[in-house]
């Protein structure tokens, strides 16, 4: 089963002291599924890398190393539309009392009728309220 994969969820990975066991787990799904992630990701990724570099979290080595586990894995990002971005992420964020960065995860959930992995309480409750299933590995 294919599902929206969070930044939240992927950085887990990288910082052992985050996700548990549900980041592993996802993970582990990742081998038999795809995971389809908004335009924003990569750049929410690489920016949560290079502030635990300078923060000591983690060493360029390990960044470039989980880039390289990130590119291995099926992970499709969604091309956004200028209008979607800026009309229906901006709706979802205030309705739901969201970032927009957010927004946009929720939006993928709904369009593709999918769940959304994520480990971001505030996200997972928007999307449950929205109908969207929170996505459990299995």
């Amino acid at each position: 089963m294919n599902f929206i994969l969070d930044a939240s969820t992927a950085l887990a990975w990288a910082f052992e002291d985050e996700g548990g066991d549900y980041a592993s787990a996802i993970l582990e799904h990742l081998r038999t599924a795809d995971a389809v992630v908004p335009t924003i990701w990569p750049l929410e990724v690489a920016n949560a890398l290079v502030v635990g570099e300078r923060r000591g979290r983690v060493t360029p080595a390990e960044s470039a190393r989980f880039v390289r586990l990130l590119l291995a894995l099926p992970i499709a990002m969604e091309p956004a539309e200028r209008s979607r971005s800026l009309e229906i992420n901006l709706r979802i964020a205030r309705t739901r009392e969201l970032s927009a960065y957010d927004a946009s995860y929720l939006d993928l959930a709904l369009r593709y009728g999918i769940p959304l992995a994520t480990l971001d309480d505030t996200l997972r409750k928007a999307a449950e309220a929205e109908g969207v299933e929170h996505f459990t590995p299995g």
